[in-house]
C-alpha cells in the first residue's frame, strides 16, 4: 500500500482509537474537531486519500462505517469462550421519543471483554432517530456501563419518569440538556433540583450492530 502523509496517519490513529475506546467510528464532525479542520469536505478529502491507499473502506460515504483495514469487524472472535463476556439486553431504550424500557432480557450478545471496559455492563436496544448523527440507529443495541455519574458530553442513558432515552449530557447552571445528536430535533430539559443520581442508568460505551 502507498505511503500516508502525517495528517492521514492522524486520521486514521483518530479513528482506530475511537473504535477501540467507544465500539464505534466517529462522525466527520469528530474527525474535524480533533484535526482542527472546520470543514467536512476537508475531512472526506483524507478519507478518500486513506481508501484510494487501500487502508480504509467506507460504505455510502457515511462516517459510522468507517472500517480500518486491519481492524476486525462482527462477531469478535476470541480463543475460548473465557475471552467471551455476555452482555444482557434489558429491553428498550427510546433515542427520539422516549419509549418505556421494560426490565426484562430480550437477549445476550457474547462479545471479547477486551472491547469493553470495566464495570457492569448492560445492553439496551435504541428506538428512533434522534442519535442519528453519532451513529446510533434503531434496532442497534447500545453497552451501557451502570453508573450515575457523567461527563459533560457523555452519551448517556437517562430516566425521565418512567421512561428512558438515549441522550448527550450536559450540566447546565439551573438544568440539565439532554441534547440529541439530529438537528431536526430539540433537547430534553430538566430541572438540575429536578435532577437526581437515580435518573442517570450508565454511559454508552459501545454499540452493537446486526447485519
Amino acid at each position: 500500500m502507498q505511503g500516508l502523509t502525517a495528517r492521514q496517519e492522524q486520521v486514521l490513529r483518530f479513528i482506530r482509537q475511537s473504535i477501540r475506546d467507544r465500539g464505534y467510528p466517529p462522525t466527520l464532525r469528530e474527525i474535524g474537531a480533533h484535526m482542527g479542520i472546520k470543514s467536512t469536505n476537508g475531512v472526506n478529502d483524507h478519507l478518500r486519500a486513506l481508501e484510494r491507499k487501500g487502508y480504509l473502506t467506507r460504505e455510502d460515504m457515511k462516517s459510522r462505517a468507517l472500517r480500518p483495514k486491519d481492524m476486525n469487524f462482527g462477531p469478535p472472535k476470541a480463543e475460548n469462550d473465557s475471552e467471551l463476556a455476555s452482555v444482557p439486553i434489558l429491553g428498550r431504550v427510546a433515542a427520539g421519543s422516549p419509549l418505556y424500557a421494560e426490565e426484562h432480557l430480550i437477549d445476550t450478545v457474547r462479545i471479547d471483554q477486551s472491547l469493553l471496559r470495566s464495570g457492569e455492563i448492560f445492553g439496551l436496544k435504541v428506538s428512533g432517530d434522534s442519535m442519528i448523527d453519532a451513529g446510533i440507529h434503531t434496532g442497534d443495541y447500545v453497552f451501557v456501563r451502570k453508573q450515575s455519574t457523567a461527563e459533560r458530553g457523555d452519551i448517556v442513558v437517562a430516566l425521565i419518569g418512567d421512561e428512558a432515552t438515549v441522550k448527550r449530557y450536559y450540566p447546565e447552571r439551573e438544568y440539565i440538556r439532554l441534547q440529541p445528536e439530529n438537528s431536526s430535533m430539540a433537547p430534553i430539559l430538566v430541572r438540575a433540583s429536578d435532577f437526581k443520581p437515580t435518573m442517570l442508568l450508565g454511559i454508552v460505551v459501545g454499540l452493537y450492530r446486526r447485519l
